[in-house]
């Protein structure tokens, strides 16, 4: 028997958990904070991207992630050609405000190496590549299955 009553949700829904305990291994077992950083996370490196790629990136996002990764979006008011790593980490720390103090450097190692796991191995490239060598150096060498 479906949880929700419609698979669609039950599916995002244990798909958006896998990938919080993902991220509480790292963190420790507070599923609020883990929701905070991957949204803080995934809105930041949305807003560093190209609009098409920060587009295909969404698509392959299970659909609870993806309502977090377009809240906020506002492609007209993206930030200004702000390129470096204190820059990206900064936005995050502001992202999670609200949230209980977590370094940004450690949400984002986490969070991408989510991402690197979970996303197609295409698509996850193409997003690395795009971003700047700093930044890049957070995203995980490999990531076992």
């Amino acid at each position: 028997m479906s949880a929700t009553g419609l698979e669609v949700f039950d599916k995002t829904l244990q798909t958006t958990n896998i990938w919080l305990d993902e991220i509480m291994a790292d963190h420790g077992p507070d599923r609020r904070v883990a929701w905070h950083m991957l949204g803080a996370v995934l809105r930041t490196l949305r807003d560093w991207l190209q609009i098409e790629l920060a587009a295909n990136l969404g698509a392959g996002l299970p659909l609870l992630i993806r309502g977090a990764y377009y809240d906020r979006y506002r492609p007209h008011d993206l930030p200004a050609d702000s390129r470096s790593l204190e820059d990206f980490l900064q936005s995050i720390a502001e992202e999670m405000k609200s949230s209980r103090p977590v370094n940004p450097e450690d949400a984002a190692r986490s969070v991408f190496k989510v991402l690197a796991r979970h996303v197609d191995l295409g698509q996850s490239a193409k997003v690395r590549d795009a971003l700047p060598k700093q930044i890049q150096a957070l995203w995980p060498e490999s990531v076992g299955v």
